[in-house]
């Protein structure tokens, strides 16, 4: 049997035994995450979430770029659309990982990285691509610098390791900024 084979079985059983259609397009914890693509990192594993609870983006490294704030702004509008704005009691979650594939592109690809970074490659050092406990702050650091987002977020910063399975809190949680 080959993996897509697999991958609709497990789904009919899933729609049989776990499908749950009341799930409302609104997080029921109003939480944002922002991820990696990693598949040792989900972040429905890592942090047990339970179906519907968070609304979770997961790019490459996790990361803050141009586009993630394209993704942001569009679900503010479906959030909006969908009777809950996004803001005041939303938590955004910014989750890296220690171990993160972005390393392998910052030193072998850095003009691609650049550009997916939305930044001048001599600008990649300040990005901390290998330290994820420093990326972490500086992803916040950019959240809370867009004036695009609604203020009343409570933004966090965390670090998942993937030696231990345990996060760790590197940005305690704050409002993005005040309203």
């Amino acid at each position: 049997m080959d993996f897509l084979q697999t991958l609709t079985q497990r789904n009919a059983a899933f729609a049989e035994n776990g499908f749950a259609a009341d799930l409302k397009i609104i997080p029921s914890q109003k939480t944002m995450i922002i991820g990696c693509v990693d598949p040792r990192v989900d972040p429905m594993d890592v942090l047990k979430l339970e179906p519907g609870e968070a609304a979770v983006i997961r790019n490459v490294g996790g990361r803050v770029t141009p586009d993630l704030f394209q993704t942001m702004a569009i679900l503010g509008t479906v959030s909006r659309v969908g009777g809950a704005g996004v803001g005041e009691g939303w938590n955004l979650i910014v989750l890296h990982h220690t171990q993160c594939g972005i390393s392998g592109c910052y030193h072998h690809a850095p003009g691609l990285l650049a550009k997916y970074m939305g930044v001048a490659e001599q600008e990649l050092p300040a990005l901390e691509i290998d330290n994820p406990y420093k990326s972490v702050a500086i992803d916040v650091a950019a959240l809370k610098a867009n004036p695009n987002l609604p203020g009343g977020l409570t933004v966090t910063g965390l670090v998942y390791d993937v030696a231990t399975g345990l996060i760790e809190t590197v940005v305690p949680s704050g409002l993005l900024r005040a309203e």
